[in-house]
């Protein structure tokens, strides 16, 4: 992947602040929603395809049976919508975790890992859902809508299969927001990325499309640096992950000298996923 590599804080920022600026697409914000990776080795894949076997077989079951056995919970009516929930307490899905902010996106690409270069990575959603099958296009059109909720993905596909058939042979890329399930999901500014398939993954996407997406490499050098301006601006685990969970890594973090969390228990080092307040792929989650 071809990442451009930063050599400050202010370069980065700047960098961002060039990136984000709104080019006459018809949106008054910024169409760019951001990953941080805590090591730049990291790799795009689902939770689900790290099952490994036949992974995608096993995508229906682990669907039906979360909705099972969690039916107390009540997201909403949209498979979704359960997706969305699945997710965000660990289920493995075809699901990636992105964020609004770019701040988010670099607090879980510098609070670990010290001795490691990280990454963070921006997509154009907006140039990006040009790519998407009609139907799914319209419904962003007739909303007039940057990214789509998960009623808008149910109103083009009621479910996985006939998501994944809308785009014939050609595979694609949508981004949502999930509902607000709590304080987390607000605070990180959630949004998830859906591939057509859950055989496809998001970094043969970035391979198939890299003129809609910008990456910088954070060297390791340069991330205490970059999570001091961080923690003065109230981007930490007791603000992203509400709760006692949030608040002793923040304090594991803020009380060990010189170092950040190593990230033990991270898969792939780019979100914060799940109720456990664990880091599964080294970012956040939804």
């Amino acid at each position: 992947m071809r990442l451009h590599e930063v050599s400050s804080w202010r370069e980065l920022d700047d960098a961002i602040c060039e990136a984000s600026r709104p080019r006459g697409t018809g949106h008054a914000h910024s169409p760019l929603v951001f990953r941080g990776l805590a090591r730049s080795t990291y790799s795009h894949v689902s939770s689900l395809s790290r099952l490994r076997g036949d992974y995608a077989a096993l995508e229906p079951h682990l669907v039906r049976n979360f909705r099972k056995y969690a039916c107390r919970a009540t997201p909403g009516e949209t498979v979704w919508d359960w997706l969305a929930l699945g997710r965000h307490h660990g289920l493995p899905t075809r699901l990636l975790d992105w964020t609004f902010s770019p701040l988010v996106a670099l607090h879980f690409a510098t609070a670990s890992w010290p001795e490691d270069d990280g990454a963070l990575l921006a997509v154009d959603c907006e140039r990006a859902h040009r790519l998407l099958p009609g139907p799914l296009r319209a419904e962003l059109d007739r909303e007039g809508a940057l990214v789509f909720s998960t009623e808008m993905l149910a109103r083009a596909a009621h479910d996985l299969e006939e998501f994944g058939r809308l785009g014939g042979d050609r595979p694609f890329l949508a981004f949502f927001e999930p509902p607000s399930l709590d304080e987390r999901v607000v605070n990180q500014s959630s949004v998830l990325s859906a591939t057509s398939s859950p055989a496809y993954q998001v970094q043969e996407w970035l391979a198939a499309h890299p003129e809609l997406w910008r990456g910088w490499l954070v060297p390791a050098r340069i991330k205490s640096e970059i999570r001091e301006r961080l923690d003065q601006a109230g981007i930490t685990e007791r603000v992203l992950l509400p709760g006692l969970d949030g608040l002793a890594a923040w304090l594991r973090r803020y009380y060990t000298p010189g170092e950040v969390d190593r990230g033990a228990g991270e898969d792939d080092g780019s979100t914060m996923a799940g109720g456990s307040g664990r880091q599964e792929e080294g970012w956040m989650g939804a």
